[in-house]
């Protein structure tokens, strides 16, 4: 269903690793394209390594920066800078930073009933010890 989505009226929920705000995704909006996030990491604050095996991923950083995983390659991202996932590819995003970083995240297409499928892979190697 067609609608606004006023800032107030994001449901945010809160996790070890920071929060994440669905904008759209299947419970709220009905979407079943896509699944659009507000993600907050505090700093020294992570989204380990996971994938998404149905879904492809967009992150943009809107403040703040994140060291960005892409399988085995990293780089620091700032503000507009951004990363693109295919499906089932390995990544995480970690706040090495003393402020905390505001990430834009999109999954398509939406999964599940809540529009969003993560496999942990932090604890399987290369994976747990890659960051050193």
């Amino acid at each position: 269903m067609s609608r606004f989505v006023m800032n107030d009226d994001v449901a945010v929920a809160q996790f070890d690793w920071g929060s994440a705000g669905m904008r759209a995704d299947v419970p709220s909006t009905g979407c079943e394209s896509f699944v659009v996030m507000d993600v907050t990491l505090g700093p020294g604050k992570m989204h380990d390594f996971h994938k998404h095996p149905d879904q492809d991923e967009m992150i943009i950083v809107k403040s703040g920066r994140v060291v960005q995983w892409l399988e085995q390659d990293s780089r620091e991202l700032g503000p507009g800078d951004s990363v693109y996932i295919d499906k089932d590819v390995v990544h995480g995003s970690f706040n090495e930073f003393g402020e905390t970083a505001e990430l834009q995240v999109i999954l398509a297409p939406a999964v599940g009933e809540g529009g969003y499928e993560l496999v942990d892979v932090s604890g399987d190697e290369p994976w747990s010890s890659l960051r050193g």
